[in-house]
């Protein structure tokens, strides 16, 4: 982002009008759209997004406070670009990948205007190992995407140096031998003098190419039971969390940030208050990763855009996370990108069309807010690189509707783009039952696609699944019904419903993240909770039509041993949850013997 080269000619205009963070700017007919330009004596960073009538209009991404008319604008002819290389997991950026902590050192605890600091630390050196057959036997061709050596970035990530994709030449007929370099090195060459570095420019508004899309098929597990069994997302999966102010959308990402079994976390804090950032980025490096026992800040990457900093960095700080993960995604790795919140990022957009004094649509929005948030989704996918490697990039948007309303635009227009819809809801988190996923709103259209893998790991899952949200479905209409005449007057086999009902929510749906058992659940203990429990309902059914009343099956101790499973059993003692099964048929059996005497 704070690359200086540019096309041989320097093209200059001056400002001739202001107005927020857009500044309208003439002498610029010759650059491009999206180009990034040096704004004002500050050089702030800003970009061309219209040309008309020999004026550009430029978002410009710092506080512009105090520019004036007639300042120069300087064209470095390139569009906005990340800097992709080792070295950027770990980092914590702004909206246009300034790492915030070096600029801390050099300007303190306020971003100042035109503050500069490289996105990757060009004095480290990182240990380059090539490819063995590079050049063993001549000149190798190569090709976009192709890697050329790999660099151990963290413990746990291995990071391929691969041929960027503007690259012309075909064949290495230069390497560098294994060694420690920076990323402003070169350690290969083409037959064209094309140096290779460790690390390379990409546009942030373009989406990396890959050599065919697949489709899913393995779910994302996320050690949440409500997401993994009722509502699962795939690997290369959309999904959104829409939910009023307080509902749990932040905490419920950071628990599948912290859980996810993936290998890069692009965590983007897009508009949020600054505290909830503060919270991301001092518990995320304390946070232990479970699949390393070393820090998750080893595999993640922050992008903090807090709603202080100016709005157009909110604008684009969307398009530079989703980058970063593909990126990743293209050394065949499974990327998710947390997205908190879309709802900002709109704003900043209605925002943005406002200045640019465009007709508005809906809400005040801009007539392409759609086709906007159609452009971020569809880079999610699982993909076949150029090198042919699998990789996926899951995106999770948290939506942060105005009341908690989910007819406004930015819900709907998003359930037109994602596959999986947990909607939280107010009344669940009022009664602390986090998370606060409702049962009777949300969906998910990945469960056909996932069902093979499921039926690998244990052939129940569909079918309990289907049978509790039946379930809780019948529990709900029932629940109109109490509130009118009250539970004495449903039959028992009614009322039993009532009572597997809360069992679930309490004993499978409600999950604790400060409990060191029920914070995380391996997808086998999952099937098992919840299929006693539905055993649980099948039999008490069966047993109550035989004339056993309803006050048996309750008083029965195993309801509570199969409520308490999820805090009393670890992921690894599936034994214990088993003892518990055999105790509730050994109780239930003694029930059946007794009403079916009483039948006979």
């Amino acid at each position: 982002m704070t690359n200086t080269e540019t096309i041989s000619g320097v093209i200059t205009g001056r400002v001739i009008r202001i107005s927020g963070p857009i500044v309208f700017a003439e002498g610029l007919e010759a650059c491009g759209l999206y180009d990034v330009v040096n704004v004002g004596e500050a050089a702030l960073i800003g970009e061309i997004i219209r040309l008309k009538d020999g004026i550009a209009t430029i978002q410009v991404y710092e506080d512009d406070t105090g520019m004036h008319i007639g300042e120069k604008v300087t064209c470095l002819r390139r569009p906005l670009s990340v800097r992709l290389g080792p070295g950027l997991i770990g980092t914590i950026y702004d909206g246009i990948q300034r790492p915030l902590e070096s600029l801390f050192d050099s300007t303190g605890v306020f971003l100042l205007p035109g503050a500069r600091s490289e996105p990757l630390d060009t004095t480290k050196k990182w240990h380059f190992v090539p490819e063995k057959d590079i050049l063993s036997d001549g000149n190798k061709s190569i090709y976009p995407g192709m890697p050329v050596g790999t660099v151990r970035e963290t413990s746990s990530v291995l990071h391929k140096i691969m041929v960027p994709a503007d690259i012309r030449g075909k064949t290495i007929v230069w390497i560098a031998d294994e060694g420690d370099y920076t990323i402003t090195d070169v350690v290969a060459k083409t037959e064209l003098d094309e140096s290779l570095y460790l690390a390379h420019y990409w546009p942030v508004r373009k989406a990396r190419p890959f050599f065919e899309k697949l489709t899913v098929s393995d779910p994302l597990i996320t050690g949440q039971r409500v997401i993994d069994v009722f509502f699962p997302i795939s690997k290369g999966g959309t999904a959104a969390i829409p939910g009023g102010f307080g509902t749990g959308k932040t905490m419920t990402q950071h628990a599948i940030a912290k859980w996810c079994d993936v290998d890069i976390i692009v965590y983007i804090g897009c508009g949020e208050r600054g505290n909830e950032m503060t919270d991301v980025l001092t518990e995320f490096p304390e946070l232990i990763d479970p699949r390393t026992n070393r820090s998750l800040m080893e595999r993640t990457i922050l992008i903090a855009n807090t709603s202080n900093m100016p709005v157009a960095a909110r604008e684009v700080s969307l398009y530079s996370g989703i980058t970063l993960a593909e990126y990743y995604r293209d050394m065949g790795m499974a990327v998710a990108v947390m997205a908190d919140s879309t709802s900002r990022w709109a704003e900043a957009l209605r925002e943005l069309s406002g200045r640019m004094e465009e007709m508005p649509a809906e809400e005040g929005f801009p007539a392409y807010l759609p086709t906007r948030l159609a452009e971020f989704y569809e880079r999610a996918g699982r993909v076949s690189s150029l090198n042919k490697e699998q990789g996926s990039v899951s995106i999770i948007g948290a939506v942060s509707p105005p009341g908690g309303d989910f007819s406004e635009p930015v819900t709907q227009h998003t359930k037109r783009f994602i596959r999986c819809f947990w909607a939280l809801d107010r009344e669940l988190a009022n009664a602390r039952h986090y998370p606060a996923i409702s049962w009777t709103d949300s969906y998910s259209e990945y469960a056909d696609e996932i069902k093979p893998w499921w039926d690998r790991l244990d052939p129940r899952w569909n079918q309990v699944r289907v049978a509790a949200l039946e379930l809780l479905k019948r529990e709900q209409r029932l629940q109109q019904i109490v509130r009118l005449i009250g539970p004495d007057a449903l039959p028992d086999t009614e009322r039993i419903i009532l009572v597997v009902a809360e069992m679930i929510k309490n004993g499978f749906l409600q999950q604790s993240a400060f409990d060191d058992i029920d914070m995380y659940s391996v997808p086998e203990k999952q099937i098992m909770i919840l299929s006693i429990m539905m055993k649980f309902y099948d039999r008490a059914n069966l047993i109550i039509k035989n004339g056993c009343p309803l006050i048996k099956i309750v008083g029965l101790p195993c309801r509570e041993d199969i409520i308490r499973i999820k805090t009393t059993y670890t992921n690894d003692n599936i034994a214990g949850i088993s003892d518990v099964e055999k105790e509730m048929d050994q109780q239930l059996d003694e029930l059946e013997r007794i009403y079916r005497k009483a039948v006979i």
